[in-house]
C-alpha cells in the first residue's frame, strides 16, 4: 500500500516549477499520440524520451521504480495475456495449451511499451504536483467545478492515510495472532480481509469529509475567492508545445519508417 503515498517532488526541479494543469495536458498530448497507433517504433521512442527526461523531474529513477512496482507488474501480466492469445505468424513455441506466435510477441511488446509510456508521464505529473496546486489550477485554468476540484483534492490527500491504516490493520491482526505461515491460501484470505477492512475505513473517513466540506460550504454554489493564483506562464506554454512537437516528431519518425499503424486498423 505504500504505492499510494504521493512522491515528494524537489521543488528546485525543472518540472515541478510548471503549472500542473500544462504538465497534465502534456500527458494528454502523450496519451492522445499513443492510443491512435499499435506499432512498436512510436512508443518505444518516446518511452526512451520520457526516461532521458526522468532527470529533470526531480522524482529519482530508484524511488520511482520502488513505489510502482505493483504496476509495473500488471503492465506485464497485460503483455503476457496478449501473447499468449493473439495468434498469426510463425509458431515459436508450443505450450501445449497455448502457442507463443511471431504476432503474439510483436503484439505483447507493443501493448508492453505503450503501457509504460503512457503511464509513466501520469505518475510524473502526480509525483512533481502538490495535490493543493493541482486543484487550484483545474479551477483558474480550466474553470472546472470548484466541488469536484477539491472534492478530488481531498481524496489525493487522504491517500497516504489509506497506506497508514493498512499497516496499522496488519500490525494489530499480527499482534492477536494472524499469521499465513507459508500456506498461500491463507496469505490471500487475508488480504482479502484486511483490504475490506481498509475499505470499510475509508467510506467511513470519507462520510465525514464530505459532511465536514458540505458545513463549511462547498456546496453552496457560489464563486469562490483565489487565495493561491496558478497563472499559465511562457515557461507552461512552452513546455506542451515542446511536447505536441515531440510527439509528432516521433511520429513522423515511425512514419517515414514505415512502422505507424493506426490502432484501430486490425
Amino acid at each position: 500500500m505504500s504505492v499510494l503515498v504521493p512522491l515528494a517532488p524537489d521543488s528546485q526541479a525543472a518540472l515541478a516549477r510548471i503549472n500542473p494543469v500544462a504538465k497534465l495536458t502534456g500527458a494528454i498530448v502523450v496519451l492522445v499520440g499513443l492510443v491512435v497507433t499499435s506499432d512498436l517504433l512510436t512508443p518505444a521512442l518516446l518511452l526512451a524520451i520520457e526516461l532521458a527526461v526522468l532527470p529533470f523531474t526531480g522524482v529519482r529513477a530508484a524511488t520511482l521504480l520502488r513505489r510502482t512496482w505493483p504496476l509495473l507488474l500488471s503492465v506485464s501480466g497485460v503483455a503476457l495475456t496478449n501473447m499468449l492469445v493473439v495468434n498469426g505468424g510463425e509458431v515459436l513455441l508450443d505450450l501445449g495449451f497455448a502457442d507463443i506466435t511471431s504476432n503474439g510477441v510483436e503484439s505483447a511488446a507493443s501493448v508492453w511499451l505503450r503501457l509504460l509510456a503512457i503511464t509513466l508521464p501520469g505518475i510524473v505529473v502526480l509525483a512533481t504536483t502538490d495535490p493543493m496546486d493541482l486543484a487550484d489550477a483545474l479551477v483558474q485554468c480550466w474553470h472546472a467545478p470548484a466541488r469536484f476540484a477539491y472534492g478530488a483534492l481531498a481524496a489525493l490527500r487522504l491517500l497516504p492515510l489509506l497506506a497508514a491504516d493498512w499497516q496499522m490493520i496488519g500490525l494489530a491482526r499480527r499482534a492477536r495472532g494472524f499469521d499465513a505461515g507459508r500456506s498461500p491460501v491463507t496469505a490471500l484470505r487475508l488480504f482479502v480481509s484486511q483490504t475490506f477492512a481498509v475499505l470499510v475505513a475509508s467510506i467511513r473517513r470519507g462520510v465525514r469529509l464530505a459532511t465536514a466540506m458540505e458545513a463549511r460550504g462547498f456546496d453552496s454554489g457560489r464563486d469562490r475567492s483565489v487565495a493561491r493564483p496558478q497563472p499559465m506562464r511562457p515557461v507552461d506554454w512552452w513546455a506542451i508545445t515542446a511536447t505536441v512537437v515531440v510527439v509528432l516528431l516521433v511520429t513522423a519518425i515511425s512514419v517515414a519508417a514505415g512502422s505507424w499503424a493506426p490502432a484501430l486498423a486490425g
